[in-house]
């Protein structure tokens, strides 16, 4: 198995070792480039076409909500993942825009770093605990709405089936028992909502469709 490959992309170099240590100490995954600024990371990103990038908001240069867009824009094969102090609504709403597969506070814990990479990389979307409880909040707190059903008539009913376990924040395997379907299948209705939805990523389908409402129950 082809270890996955990770770049890593923070301006503090003290974290950027401790994260590349931890990170090389899982025997599938390889550190193959760090990057101390935003334009670095897009320039490291494009010669070493790592699987997984781990990126830090608050960068010189480039930022890194903007390095991630450009990067996902580039490669859209890269997955992005978010690794930074900052946790509020902006923030996370700009990174998951951008095209960020998941958003993690660099208070997680070591082994969900790593099972972050591994997650990113299996294409599935990562939280933070805190955040994604957050978003829960907010999303049980809004008025009622119209169906949100209504809101992409270009989906199938199986579509939306797929799209409603995606905003509840459900990886592939998840779904598939629930649906009784296999896990190829719902990778080939993820790619068929993708494209109708006009988006480039997991993360940017599951804000579109909690948006409209699903993802609730």
């Amino acid at each position: 198995m082809t270890a996955i490959s990770v770049l890593v992309a923070d301006d503090h170099p003290t974290f950027v070792r401790a994260v590349t240590l931890l990170l090389n100490g899982d025997p599938d995954i390889e550190v193959v480039a760090t990057a101390a600024n935003g334009a670095e990371a897009i320039d490291q990103a494009m010669a070493h076409q790592p699987d997984v990038v781990l990126m830090d908001v608050n960068m010189p240069v480039i930022d890194g909500i903007e390095a991630t867009r450009q990067i996902i824009e580039a490669a859209p094969h890269i997955a992005v993942i978010v690794l930074t102090m900052f946790d509020d609504d902006d923030s996370v709403a700009a990174a998951m825009r951008r095209g960020a597969t998941g958003y993690l506070l660099k208070g997680a814990r070591q082994e969900q770093i790593r099972r972050a990479v591994h997650a990113a990389h299996a294409g599935e979307a990562i939280l933070d605990a805190t955040i994604a409880r957050r978003l829960k909040i907010v999303f049980a707190d809004r008025p009622a709405e119209p169906s949100p059903r209504r809101s992409f008539p270009q989906l199938t009913e199986r579509e939306m089936d797929v799209l409603d376990r995606l905003a509840a924040g459900l990886d592939n395997p998840s779904i598939a028992r629930v649906l009784y379907l296999s896990e190829k299948t719902i990778r080939n209705y993820a790619s068929g909502i993708f494209t109708k939805l006009h988006v480039d990523s997991r993360a940017e389908a599951i804000v579109l469709g909690r948006d409209a409402g699903l993802g609730r129950a």
